[in-house]
């Protein structure tokens, strides 16, 4: 793994926010600015993805890496879920879970920018990817909270199954889901509508779209990544305190579980012959947590989970090691291992 590689401008700039956040330094980032910078990386990256799509085409390397992106969006949060009740409680398994199962679109956008700069290609398709994923482990982790629920208001001997186990609230009292108003949130999000919406239009104009856009979509893209991430090293150092005091299973979980799924999708990749950068971001994906989607969603649908827990090992300990650490660690790994 060459040094040089790990030396990213755009990575630099998220240390420079953690150190400046962490000597409680004035520096600050406008939230409408900070939104605006989001809303464009999305859009830029989908630009990106539906340019390659267009000049690749659908494959079934395309279908392969799509299929593969579905199956890791069930199966680590259900992984997830079964250890953590352990040491949890139900609900905070639940959470965590959804969490950990769901992705952090900056960490994909950041290792793309990595993957550009050493050369490494990837399928335009791995955007879709990462839009797949971000939705599934959402409403698994409700289904089971609903399921928690039922159990704990249920008289003894009654045997909870059907469609009340999974829709609706418990029987004499709890928090009842409001499905519409969930699967509205999960899959018409606003930061997936404007990436799978520029993903469409990049298909659309192609070769002669990408010339276009080259200026808004490649030329700023790498800046724009640096002050996006600076904005991002503030908010991870803001919630490292968060982080005293945690159990260290959980402190462990939250740098280990992402090495264990970002190994099943290194598993899944080789399997099925995709090539090494679509491994790369597969095991990145894999390996990510989401601190935006999922807290919006599950505060209103798991209410009796705790926020500080699973928005702080996210975003003050599993992201920055993501970044700092996990992307070139992937990407290595993708590369070198037959």
């Amino acid at each position: 793994m060459n040094l040089h590689n790990l030396v990213d401008p755009a990575i630099l700039f998220f240390v420079i926010g953690v150190l400046a956040g962490l000597v409680r330094s004035n520096l600050e980032i406008p939230p409408a600015i900070s939104r605006f910078l989001s809303m464009y990386l999305l859009m830029a990256l989908g630009l990106k993805g539906g340019f390659a799509l267009a000049a690749s085409g659908l494959n079934a390397q395309v279908v392969a890496g799509l299929g593969i992106a579905v199956v890791l969006a069930v199966v680590v949060p259900l992984i997830g879920y079964t250890l953590l009740r352990r040491w949890v409680s139900g609900f905070d398994a639940a959470a965590l879970a959804a969490t950990y199962g769901s992705v952090s679109a900056v960490t994909f956008i950041t290792a793309t920018g990595h993957l550009d700069k050493i050369g490494l290609p990837y399928g335009g398709h791995m955007a879709a990817a990462m839009a797949l994923m971000e939705s599934p482990a959402i409403v698994l982790a409700v289904l089971m909270a609903n399921r928690l629920r039922q159990q704990q208001t249920a008289p003894a001997g009654v045997v909870l199954g059907g469609g009340a186990a999974v829709l609706g609230g418990p029987p004499g009292g709890g928090v009842s889901t409001d499905w519409r108003k969930l699967l509205h949130e999960s899959f018409t999000d606003g930061s997936q509508l404007l990436l799978i919406g520029a993903m469409v239009v990049g298909v659309m104009t192609g070769e002669a779209g990408r010339e276009a856009m080259q200026p808004f979509s490649g030329d700023l893209f790498k800046g724009m990544l640096a002050f996006f991430l600076l904005d991002m090293g503030l908010m991870a150092a803001r919630n490292l305190p968060g982080l005293r005091g945690r159990s260290p299973v959980l402190l462990a979980y939250g740098v280990l579980a992402p090495l264990l799924h970002a190994s099943l999708a290194w598993a899944l990749a080789r399997t099925a012959g995709l090539p090494a950068g679509d491994t790369a971001l597969l095991m990145t994906l894999a390996a990510s947590a989401s601190y935006i989607a999922v807290p919006a969603v599950v505060r209103y649908a798991i209410p009796e989970a705790n926020p500080s827990l699973y928005f702080g090992l996210s975003l003050g300990l599993t992201f920055p090691l993501n970044l700092l650490l996990g992307i070139p660690l992937y990407t290595h790994l993708a590369t070198t291992l037959p």
